[in-house]
């Protein structure tokens, strides 16, 4: 991976990797043994590749690929409730040409941001261990490296929060002392001219419950616009 120069040679390492046995484990029998409602669907089963657009300014991180979401499509935030919410916003904030996400042939595109995640296999019960999360980072600093352009990262999360402040000081980048602490809403201005913006994660946990709603998630994002200095669009 040290000799990548571009976003699609990174993008099949990770769909290479197998450095996590419990996640190669799950993320397969996973898609061997489906549920019901995605019994006629072929999984994807590998570590799923960041998307988005390669000159982003805006660079939005998760958590890790949904069992039955990116781990079936391939794509994450992809046909699961948590991209319904996600990508709905980013189309009404213009960073995307559609609102709904639903496999890897939609014609979705995304305008000037790009989706990566802290963990790039799906794991069991949604939380991947220490170790694993520490696997993942070489392909986050080397993420950071290629998109030489992103100014505002949006969080989604405390895992994926952390897991962005800890992917900066392994790229030698100066995080603020003391950190910052995760809170949404909350906005920090970072060495190199970044922006972070940390925001609850649209998991229906926060959705249903009312933790996060629609007007707040929106918030978020029109705040990333606007950072950007993007019109309104439409």
């Amino acid at each position: 991976m040290d000799n990548t120069t571009s976003l699609a040679e990174l993008h099949a390492c990770i769909v290479e990797c197998s450095l996590c046995p419990r996640l190669v484990e799950y993320r397969e029998k996973v898609a061997r043994e489906k549920v019901a409602r995605f019994r006629d669907q072929q999984y994807w089963g590998k570590p799923v590749p960041p998307f988005g657009d390669p000159r982003a300014r805006l660079l939005i991180m998760g958590l890790a690929p949904a069992a039955h979401g990116g781990n079936r499509t391939g794509r994450s935030f992809t046909g699961d409730p948590s991209g319904d919410w996600l990508y709905g916003a980013l189309f009404r904030n213009g960073f995307a040409n559609q609102p709904n996400s639903t496999s890897l042939h939609d014609g979705l595109k995304l305008n000037g941001a790009y989706i990566t995640n802290a963990v790039r296999c799906a794991p069991p019960d949604n939380k991947p261990a220490p170790a694993e999360k520490a696997a993942c980072q070489p392909f986050l600093v080397k993420e950071l490296a290629l998109l030489n352009r992103v100014s505002v990262v949006v969080a989604l999360g405390k895992f994926a929060f952390d897991a962005y402040l800890q992917g900066r000081a392994a790229s030698g980048a100066i995080n603020p002392r003391p950190l910052p602490k995760f809170g949404h809403g909350a906005t920090w201005e970072l060495e190199g001219g970044v922006t972070l913006i940390s925001s609850y994660h649209p998991s229906r946990q926060n959705t249903q419950t009312g933790k996060l709603t629609v007007e707040m998630f929106d918030a978020i994002f029109c705040q990333a616009r606007e950072l950007l200095g993007y019109p309104l669009p439409g």
